[in-house]
């Protein structure tokens, strides 16, 4: 069984492949069961929490990939989350290679809000906004511009220094980026605003956002996490990456707790768009939404890319 690390994930999945290789298989679709979460007691009364993330396509591949989570690990100067991804073929379950789970969960993460912006953004969009300065925040520019010509690329983060850290990286990759303290100026001015934070309450103003911006919200991903606020939602075209969205993430169960939305007004998820069923964006003036919390889909989709690129 092969053992295949963080360095040669990156090299296999750059954005301009793994964006298709993800809308092929929210076309086709796959078996993706419910997640399941076990908590593990230590020694120490500490809680690890793990969660089992298993897809697979039948016939194929399957794959499950393991999350611990730590709190604690900060203490112990060691990160909070730690991931593997277990690679099998479907049929005879013979495992055939294991992968760093961390960087395969940062690429599809940020290749899938990529994705749902080939459909939702406007043809035009220019100048991305990133709101954090996280490591999936650090993919978003290479990942947005295999779907948009972005140019100009700016960031807001609550430390400053880490949005200059941000703001020069880019440069590097040739975007004219820089760092902005003045969120609600950068919002009003960007076509494409993408979250990706662990903010507990809202960091974007629905009054901050234009006709025809779109935004991507990436960081709620349990009901206690919130980066946008009810206003975000008020009167926007709003799409999920899959109706799990609604029962986690606390950005869409505030806004239905307040009744500013129903189930009703989520207008697609990926599979939808990338299947045809719905257009996506329809007119430039239009506001969109899109809400991701992650599937096994998307993993399992970037691992096949992987396995068949190094196999």
């Amino acid at each position: 069984m092969r053992v295949i690390d963080a360095t040669t994930i990156a090299q296999a999945l750059p954005f301009e492949q793994l964006v298709p290789a993800l809308r092929a298989l929210f076309a086709q679709g796959c078996e993706v069961p419910a997640r399941q979460i076990l908590p593990i007691d230590t020694p120490g009364g500490e809680v690890l929490t793990t969660m089992l993330m298993p897809a697979w396509v039948v016939g194929q591949f399957y794959g499950v990939k393991v999350i611990n989570m730590s709190p604690a690990n900060a203490a112990r100067g060691l990160p909070g989350l730690h991931a593997s991804y277990l690679l099998h073929d479907a049929v005879t379950g013979v495992p055939l290679c294991v992968m760093d789970g961390d960087e395969l969960t940062l690429r599809r993460t940020a290749a899938a809000s990529a994705l749902a912006a080939s459909y939702l953004a406007r043809h035009d969009a220019r100048h991305l906004l990133v709101v954090g300065a996280g490591r999936v925040a650090a993919l978003l520019p290479q990942a947005y511009r295999a779907v948009r010509d972005i140019q100009r690329v700016t960031v807001w983060a609550r430390r400053e220094d880490e949005a200059q850290r941000l703001a020069q990286l880019w440069q590097s990759q040739g975007f004219e980026a820089q760092a902005v303290q003045d969120l609600q100026a950068a919002v009003k001015a960007a076509d494409i605003i993408s979250c990706a934070t662990l903010a507990s309450s809202p960091v974007v103003h629905g009054d901050w956002l234009q006709a025809g911006s779109h935004l991507d919200l990436i960081g709620s991903f349990t009901p206690a996490m919130r980066e946008a606020d009810d206003a975000c939602f008020d009167g926007a075209a709003l799409f999920v990456d899959t109706p799990e969205a609604l029962k986690k993430s606390g950005d869409l169960l505030g806004p239905l707790a307040n009744g500013v939305i129903t189930p009703d007004d989520v207008r697609a998820d990926l599979a939808a768009l990338c299947r045809g069923h719905v257009l996506g964006r329809e007119t430039d003036q239009e506001r969109t939404v899109f809400k991701s919390v992650g599937t096994a889909l998307e993993d399992l989709a970037a691992a096949m890319q992987v396995w068949g690129l190094v196999n």
